[in-house]
């Protein structure tokens, strides 16, 4: 099965679109050659762009660990820690914990509530690199 890749959708209906403006073969071959170059320099820019990103990003990264000092080093696992602390609690420790205290003890009062909202879109950003990583290695392409 096929994904649906938007730029493909365009370059078809681009394609489709280009048949029926331009009646003449050559004429139409050449409009759509130089689409397929429009599409290919536009990736092409893209990908250079992400990729120049990244590269910077894991610089500044590498930069970061290095540091003796725990407010420069230390601000990822914190934020790691955090996020994980509060996502133990809100989906393990507050459900069990009013469990045991309504069977064992009969409490009926509300426990503290976390919005976790913030501290788990965090999480799954920090989970999804790794998940990213993941798909790399099961594709093959991951370096080595």
């Amino acid at each position: 099965m096929m994904a649906f890749d938007p730029v493909s959708a365009v370059l078809d209906i681009g394609g489709k679109l280009i048949d029926r403006l331009w009646p003449d073969p050559a004429q139409r071959d050449a409009a759509k050659i130089r689409l397929l170059e429009m599409q290919q320099t536009g990736e092409l820019a893209k990908l250079t762009a992400e990729t120049d990103l990244a590269k910077g990003q894991i610089g500044i990264n590498q930069e970061e660990a290095k540091s003796t000092r725990l407010f420069v080093s230390g601000w990822r696992p914190f934020v790691g820690w955090v996020c994980g602390m509060a996502f133990f609690y809100a989906a393990i420790l507050e459900p069990l914990g009013r469990f045991v205290a309504a069977v064992g003890f009969g409490y009926t009062g509300k426990f503290p509530v976390i919005d976790t909202a913030l501290t788990i879109q965090v999480l799954f950003g920090i989970l999804g690199l790794g998940a990213m990583r993941m798909r790399e290695k099961e594709k093959g392409v991951a370096s080595k």
